[in-house]
């Protein structure tokens, strides 16, 4: 199967809709953000092992939650458990050169891998995505507010600073369990929430 191949199946499933995001799959190929002994299994619709009990996850999660996420051109977004890149990557082609993407990954060894991952893409400008190692469940205070926050591994709840640091008008899509949860800021104290179930996840670690 080619990257071509497998865009083209979430199209037909109906996992992919938008034609910016559709872009970004075919331009931030995936074979890129696995290991060396997971290449061959890179367009394949499963989760893979990236190493330190973290995976990279399935394509069609990842275009469901591109897809309710609604990024857009000059967006700030945050990407919580960033892992080897691959959706860091595939927001910053969506947010262009005018939008900027953070990545917050607590396991030092990924960042490193992402850091390269990303830095090899001809399609991203260096310095639109800015890759941290830390406690995700914190968010990143010092470049909030965010247009949208974006997570790849499953809390039980919404993360309180997560919500405190989203725009009014913004949106936050994250696994709660074994659902897909989206949050969208209404005003400054009220959010409405809508859930989207049959998912499994890697669980967020948090020092909280």
């Amino acid at each position: 199967m080619t990257n071509e191949e497998l865009v083209e199946q979430l199209i037909k499933d109906g996992y992919l809709k938008t034609q910016l995001i559709i872009d970004a799959f075919k331009a931030i190929d995936r074979v890129r953000f696995v290991p060396e002994e997971q290449k061959q299994f890179a367009y394949k619709n499963y989760p893979l092992p990236i190493g330190f009990g973290q995976t990279i996850s399935q394509p069609l999660t990842v275009a469901f939650m591109l897809e309710l996420l609604e990024p857009q051109p000059g967006e700030k977004i945050l990407d919580i458990g960033s892992g080897s890149g691959w959706q860091t990557g595939l927001l910053a082609y969506c947010v262009g050169t005018e939008g900027k993407v953070i990545g917050i990954e607590r396991i030092p060894e990924l960042k490193e891998f992402a850091e390269e991952n990303v830095g090899s893409l001809e399609t991203i400008p260096q310095g639109m995505i800015k890759l941290l190692e830390g406690d995700g469940a914190k968010g990143f205070e010092a470049e909030a507010p965010f247009d949208k926050i974006i997570a790849a591994a499953a809390a039980h709840s919404i993360p309180t600073a997560w919500k405190e640091q989203l725009k009014v008008g913004g949106k936050i899509v994250a696994p709660i369990d074994e659902s897909i949860h989206v949050l969208e800021r209404k005003s400054q104290d009220e959010f409405e929430e809508k859930r989207y179930f049959g998912f499994s996840f890697v669980p967020l670690i948090s020092e909280e």
